[in-house]
């Protein structure tokens, strides 16, 4: 393999990536706060249409990005009120937001598009541009350097860079911060928060609003930048997959940028060589296809370690009286 093979490689590693980031950080925001949060397929998907669907009608990405922000926030606020104000299953509720955005994006989209649940391709400003950072063309005939920032940090649309940026300040929020102390007190003993004045519901909806801000723009990446517009089930379980790196990176933002890119790296792999000839066997294009899918089976069966979730996980909080 060339080194034009692996930088090809590792710029598409960093854009596949980008959506299971989002949904990463969104998980491990919203379950360090005690709430499970399986549907976060759903809550990319939702955002995925809104926001390719309103890019389409206003010729906007921003407002499609906006769009696709407040869908995803509904949705959230729906798991918040199922599973927080009525203390209700949370990983039912979250199942029914999966199913719910599956079969609401393809009902709208044939309604409101008659293209088979899907919307029409955006162009131009319909879509994120891709951004050549600052003295890119300059360094890229250094070694190393060259290849790092001038070829695979640089032409990627400006939500890529977004995500890298909320990895540091997910970290700062969480671990430096008063909010962020009490969000991750509420997920590991939400009774002497309570005592000590500070409202557990208030807390928990705060983070969820956050994880459906940051599935929104995971959502809008897909159909506006990485992909010219939604088509049905384009998430194709990276919600899933970004469940299975958050529990991979044991709730932290670092290790989670981590996991995501490793997953996207195997999906670029497959993308790239459809079937992968190994000498001694060739793999076929299906499994190349599911490998990144196996390989999350495979980390959560044995190679995880002990990865213990939050205390209160999952645990509706009844206040004492």
């Amino acid at each position: 393999m060339d080194i034009v093979t692996i930088v090809q490689i590792l710029d598409s590693t960093l854009r596949l990536a980008t959506p299971l980031l989002f949904a990463c950080l969104a998980g491990i925001i919203s379950e360090r706060a005690g709430i499970f949060d399986i549907g976060l397929e759903g809550k990319l998907l939702i955002a995925a249409f809104f926001s390719a669907a309103y890019a389409h009608y206003s010729g906007s990405a921003w407002i499609g990005l906006g769009a696709g922000v407040l869908a995803s926030v509904v949705f959230s606020l729906f798991h918040g009120i199922a599973s927080i104000t009525f203390r209700g299953n949370q990983l039912i509720s979250g199942v029914a937001i999966n199913f719910l955005a599956s079969g609401m994006t393809v009902v709208i989209a044939q309604s409101w598009f008659r293209q088979g649940g899907r919307t029409p391709s955006l162009t131009g400003d319909q879509r994120f541009p891709s951004l050549d950072l600052p003295g890119a063309e300059a360094v890229q005939g250094v070694p190393v350097i060259g290849q790092i920032y001038g070829e695979i940090l640089t032409d990627h649309g400006i939500l890529v860079y977004v995500g890298l940026l909320c990895v540091p300040l997910t970290w700062y929020v969480l671990y430096r911060t008063r909010f962020g102390l009490r969000l991750r007190a509420v997920g590991e003993n939400p009774a002497a928060v309570d005592t000590a004045g500070v409202s557990v519901v208030r807390m928990r909806y705060a983070a969820i609003v956050i994880a459906g801000v940051l599935c929104g723009i995971g959502g809008a990446y897909l159909s506006t930048s990485l992909a010219a517009g939604f088509v049905r089930e384009m998430s194709a379980g990276r919600g899933f997959i970004a469940l299975a790196a958050m529990i991979f990176a044991k709730w932290r933002p670092w290790q989670g940028l981590g996991a995501v890119l490793l997953f996207g790296m195997l999906e670029a792999i497959a993308n790239r060589f459809p079937n992968l000839d190994l000498g001694f066997i060739t793999l076929p294009s299906q499994f190349m296809t599911a490998l990144p899918y196996i390989l999350t089976v495979i980390i959560l069966a044995g190679f995880v370690g002990k990865a213990i979730p939050p205390r209160a996980g999952g645990e509706p909080y009844v206040k004492e009286r």
